[in-house]
This record gives structure tokens, sequence and C-alpha cells, in this order.
């Protein structure tokens, strides 16, 4: 994942991305508070245990049905049995479908899912101690995932689960694996500005004045949160001040959400914003000529690839069952889901991401960052709060 000819890379990515067409059938509505949300699908899933599955849910792609040569299938996994509760950080409506269809898939098998904001979920599961009836927690970010590590409220991963994904996708110490990946991006109006208009450094944002009173942030939304706590990691507590309080002196717009920040940059209330790249997607599935597009930066915090992710908790009734429940979050047919569904990056080696997004080796994360540095999202609140941005 290192870039060693950043320049051309990142102009050749832009337009990669910019040549996008619609992916979809219909937006999504945004995230609020760090939980995502958007509008459910009808399921259409085999309900036979041990049958070939093939694609779960009806998805939003216009491609269709398209065969999964890559991963390994549910039907080759342990069975799932018994109950199990999941604190969900990613929405019902984007994941409900696949935890639906595994239960419709196992007939003995039923999940209790909580959903919230991750940080809710992880301020709940610190408060509740030994007490908490959760086994898995499923997050929209490493940084959640590392806090409960961090907390020590998590337990090994088995190497079944583990060997499914990239090493730089989960933690060293195999306490918790990245399902889905997603890109930091800047989505841009088209009617604006031209890529190569755009920084491909983070930190010439708050200089650059083509921006005053036409960008636009979510502060609140997790991902967001993530991308200041790279920033501090690599560029310092001071620096990232100075970033967040030129920002602000820039005129940014703040929204409760990075699907809404996207979609006031297609509708040309802002001019641009920050963004995981998938909003600029969901938004171009239902209005495929909207003028917008994605811009990224290079080797800096504003060009992280984070991941959604998965782990067991320490005060799982059944270990083995839950890790089992995140290994299926690896499988061929859920890797597919994320694909098409929330149009995330797959992390299983063989499943591939819809539409014309560059592959996860054709972006520019920084060097010398690794998700796990991302674990202090108390100490980003806190400086959000000491500039006033939150």
């Amino acid at each position: 994942m290192q870039d060693h000819d950043r320049e051309p890379r990142v102009h050749s990515r832009r337009r990669f991305v910019a040549t996008t067409a619609a992916i979809g059938l219909g937006a999504l509505a945004g995230c609020t508070g760090g939980n995502e949300e958007s509008t459910a699908t009808t399921t259409e899933s085999d309900s036979t245990s041990g049958e070939p599955v093939g694609q779960i849910g009806s998805g939003r792609s216009p491609f269709g049905d398209r065969d999964i040569t890559g991963g390994v299938s549910v039907a080759e996994m342990p069975d799932l049995s018994g109950e199990l509760t999941l604190y969900s950080g990613r929405g019902e409506a984007l994941v409900g479908e696949l935890i639906s269809f595994f239960e419709d898939y196992y007939d003995d098998f039923d999940v209790v899912p909580r959903y919230n904001s991750a940080a809710e979920h992880v301020n709940q599961i610190q408060t509740e101690g030994q007490n908490s009836p959760a086994d898995v927690f499923f997050s929209v970010n490493a940084g959640s995932l590392g806090a409960l590590k961090d907390a020590g409220r998590t337990q090994d991963l088995p190497s079944e689960v583990l060997d499914l994904v990239r090493d730089e996708f989960q933690d060293p110490d195999g306490q918790w694996t990245g399902t889905s990946g997603r890109a930091r991006t800047i989505p841009f109006n088209t009617d604006q500005f031209d890529e190569s208009e755009i920084p491909d450094d983070i930190m010439e944002f708050p200089e650059t004045e083509a921006f005053r009173d036409n960008i636009g942030w979510a502060p609140t939304y997790s991902s967001f949160q993530a991308f200041i706590t790279a920033m501090r990691v690599l560029e310092g507590d001071e620096a990232t001040k100075e970033w967040l309080q030129g920002m602000q002196d820039l005129g940014v717009t703040q929204f409760n959400d990075e699907f809404l920040v996207s979609q006031a940059v297609a509708d040309g209330e802002i001019h641009a914003g920050f963004a995981n790249h998938y909003y600029i997607q969901r938004i171009l599935a239902g209005r495929p000529n909207a003028p917008l597009s994605t811009a990224f930066t290079a080797g800096d915090a504003g060009s992280i690839f984070n991941v959604a992710g998965a782990l067991v908790l320490d005060t799982a009734d059944d270990s083995e069952l839950a890790a089992n429940f995140v290994r299926h979050l690896l499988s061929a047919e859920a890797q597919d889901y994320f694909a098409r569904t929330t149009f995330e990056y797959p992390l299983v080696s063989g499943v591939d991401p819809i539409g014309e997004l560059p592959s996860i080796d054709e972006l520019s994360p920084p060097e010398g960052l690794d998700l796990t540095q991302l674990s202090d999202l108390e100490g980003t609140v806190r400086l959000l709060r000491e500039v006033g941005v939150l």
C-alpha cells in the first residue's frame, strides 16, 4: 500500500473515479451521530444450510447478478447455532439484511441486534463491564475497535478468521479484524472545480481561498474523527489544532453527516467537502448526472484507508459462535454484499469492488500509519472541543 510514484498515481486515481457511472439503483440516506443509516432493501436469500448461496439480497448495483469466484463461501464455513447478542455501530438499514440472511440460512441461529453509534456502544460496553450481554461488536471504524482492545475487553480471534484478511486490515495482536474498507476522499462540484484545482495535500486546505465559505465537514461523524486522529498521529496535536482553526477561519460549513456533505456538494450549496468514498458513489447511484466527483489526497491523514470491522467481547457467552459469526462477515457472499449494497471495498482477496473504483493497491494512504494508532478517539474529541469544533 506504499506509494512510490505519488503524483502520477493521484491524478490517475482522480480520473478513474471521476468517470464512475451510476453504480446503483437509489441513493442511501446519510448517517447521524456516527451511526450509518440507509434505505433498506428486500431480503432475497437462500434459507437452506449447506447449499451454495450466491448473492445475498437485492443489492443496489445495476450490474445485476455476478459470479463470486473468490473468497470462502458461507456453505464452506462452520454452522451457526445458538443466540448471539450483536452491538452494531453499523445501521440496521445497511447491515440488517445481511444479519437476517444468516438467521434465515441457519435454522437454529438467532441474533439479538442492538443498533447505536460506535462511540455509544464503546461507552455502553465499558459502563456495563462484565455484566454486558454483548457477544460481538461490529464497528464502522478501527478506532472504536482499538478502544475496546486497549480497555482489555476483547478476545483473540482464531487464525481461521484472521487468515482471510491482509495484515494491515486487522489488529496485529489478533483482537479484531476489518470486514470492509472505506477511503477518505474529497467530494467536489465539477461545475466549480477541475480535479487539478483540488490540493493533494490535506494540510493545504485551510490556505486555499477557493474554498472560502464553500467547503463542508461533519465533525460528529466517527470517520471524520478517525481522520483527525490520524492527523494527530502524523502531524502532532498542535499542527492539527492549527488546521482545525484554519478551516473554521475559512468558513467551513458543518453538517450532521457525510452523506449530507456530499449531497450539498452535488447540489452546489458548497463546492467541496470531506467524506468517505461511498457517499459520493451512493449519490451518483441515484443521480448519475450530478456535478459530483471524487478527489484524493496522498500520503497524509486525508488519504487514510479505514475499515469497518468486528471483534469478540470478553463477555461473550459462546466464544466459538461469536468468532464464527465474525468469520461469516468475511465470507465471499458477505463481502460481495458490502460491495453491492454499501459500496465499500471488500477486504477478502478475489471479491472485487463494484463500479470503476481504484483498487486498494492504487490508493495512497500515509506511510508509517497503521489502523491500531486510531484508537485515541477521546483525545480527538477533547481537541475538537478545545478548538470549538464540537
